[in-house]
């Protein structure tokens, strides 16, 4: 079946057929200008370089000749529910369950046309949809996870099939990673000294995330806790803690590093798989190809991401505006925004050194110790854009954030509310129960990083404002009770709150 579907690739080289590893291109040879990594060669090259490879893996249009698409296996990864119906042309590409683009900068490049930034609404996603072949929607495929029905036997809409996601800029994300990491381990720290029978509150960088608790046999009760995914709060027994971990990536707090977003999205939506995920000399989507991404290669791609340039608050020169600013970030604090939209959080005891792998990496990304740790300082000037830097041992990251879930929908029923939730196990009742938590967004860049929400269908920010429900009624009826003039200072505070324009 392999050598058969090799064959009939489009656009297939000989080598192809022979599953050999990806080289240099040869006269004829049809594929992206990106020059792979060798691993270990990631430690070799100064850091400017690795990440102008990192860009360059970030901006290829990857083809068939160097292993794009993934005939044989899902965006999940897992095998397709009928290997006799490969995902080859005309199959190959599909809008709703992906693969679904050429890469990664073709949704990420707002604004400026920056790689590593968002996307316009059409860039979207079907977060969720890459678990089915190829979508038709026909009620003539009774195949579960084919192209229409579901792994409970139900018949899909373009509606439930997946959630659809706007697509987020990845701007100043190594120092949210960090942040994320810092406030796990706190988490974990508070986790592990409360004692059977008691209980502990769970506050990091000045967030609350409730009370963890524990039965007098040392179950773990989390009944109380705030603003984690399910996932990381899952325990077998009083020696099987939950994890605690805060996942700082996707709109539903879904994943835990840049390197769990490279390594998920270059398979689910290039068809692109890395050793480290799928296996070293393994051909695992069925397509010719081996190594398609070596460790380097993600390592520098997660480098580039985390070295992207900071959002900045601009003012314009006119001071009537400015003051309009200065009175609007008040004003955006007296009503309680400021709870959820945290204005600052501290990177401490250099946090500001980002390092791969990510200690709290799930099975599938690179853990620490299978290789030596890369690190880079985030603060250093010489990287792109204007960067914080250390105070008092301090680094602020202005995002406005607190990391945290929140439900800001009315309820079951609101039009915000998403068919599936991501964080639970596929084809479990938690995962066909929908989700009304979302990741509190980080304002650091929202004026420029249109459209708004986890869905995209807000194209003002005056709008995703008085969106908001559940938790953030209170303030949304807040910013309601403002005067005209008032609400328009506010807008013109978050106006200020830019990705700014690289210099020439």
């Amino acid at each position: 079946m392999k050598r058969k579907l090799a064959r009939v690739l489009q656009g297939a080289s000989a080598c192809a057929v022979l599953a050999c590893t990806v080289a240099h291109a040869d006269i004829g040879d049809e594929v992206s200008e990106y020059e792979r990594l060798e691993d270990g060669q990631e430690f070799a090259v100064s850091i400017y370089e690795l990440l102008r490879r990192g860009e360059a893996a970030f901006d290829a249009m990857w083809t068939t000749q160097e292993g794009g698409g993934r005939p044989l296996t899902k965006g999940t990864g897992g095998a397709v529910s009928d290997p006799s119906s490969p995902l080859i042309f005309p199959n190959n590409f599909n809008r709703i369950s992906a693969q679904d683009s050429n890469g990664c900068a073709g949704c990420h490049n707002a604004p400026f046309g920056l790689s590593g930034g968002g996307g316009d609404f059409v860039t979207g996603v079907f977060v969720a949809a890459q678990r089915f072949d190829h979508a038709t929607f026909d009620h003539n495929d009774f195949t579960p996870g084919r192209g229409a029905m579901d792994e409970s036997g139900r018949f899909v809409t373009l509606q439930n099939i997946g959630n659809y996601r706007a697509t987020l800029g990845m701007f100043g994300s190594g120092f949210i990673e960090m942040l994320a990491r810092q406030m796990t381990t706190d988490l974990r720290n508070i986790r592990d000294a409360t004692p059977p029978g008691g209980s502990s509150p769970l506050y990091t960088k000045g967030v609350s995330f409730g009370t963890i608790s524990r039965d007098p046999g040392g179950n773990w009760d989390v009944s109380q806790v705030d603003g984690l995914p399910p996932q990381s709060l899952t325990s077998s027994g009083p020696s099987d803690p939950p994890s605690m971990i805060i996942h700082p990536f996707h709109q539903s707090g879904s994943v835990v590093s840049l390197r769990q977003f490279t390594n998920n999205a270059f398979n689910h939506h290039h068809g692109m798989q890395s050793t480290e995920r799928f296996g070293e000399g393994v051909d695992a989507d069925g397509d010719g190809f081996v190594n398609e991404l070596t460790r380097a290669d993600i390592t520098a791609v997660s480098v580039f991401q985390a070295a992207l340039p900071v959002p900045q608050q601009v003012a314009p020169k006119d001071r009537h505006v400015r003051k309009a600013i200065k009175k609007g970030e008040r004003l955006f604090e007296s009503i309680g925004c400021a709870d959820c939209h945290v204005p600052a959080l501290p990177l401490t005891d250099e946090g500001w050194i980002y390092t791969e792998p990510n200690p709290y990496n799930p099975p599938g990304n690179l853990q620490v110790g299978e290789a030596e740790t890369f690190a880079v300082d985030l603060t250093d000037p010489r990287l792109p854009g204007k960067r914080p830097q250390p105070k008092n041992g301090v680094v602020w990251v202005r995002a406005f954030t607190d990391l945290k879930l929140h439900d800001i929908t009315s309820g079951p029923g609101d039009p915000g509310e998403e068919a599936i939730n991501i964080n639970h196990p596929g084809g479990s009742d938690g995962f066909f129960a929908g989700n009304r938590e979302f990741l509190t967004k980080k304002l650091w860049g929202a004026a420029n990083e249109r459209p708004y929400f986890h869905h995209g269908k807000f194209t003002t920010l005056r709008s995703a404002t008085l969106a908001h429900d559940g938790d953030a009624v209170a303030s949304r009826q807040e910013f309601q009770s403002l005067s005209e003039r008032e609400q328009d200072m506010i807008v013109e505070f978050l106006k200020s709150l830019q990705v700014v324009a690289p210099r020439n």
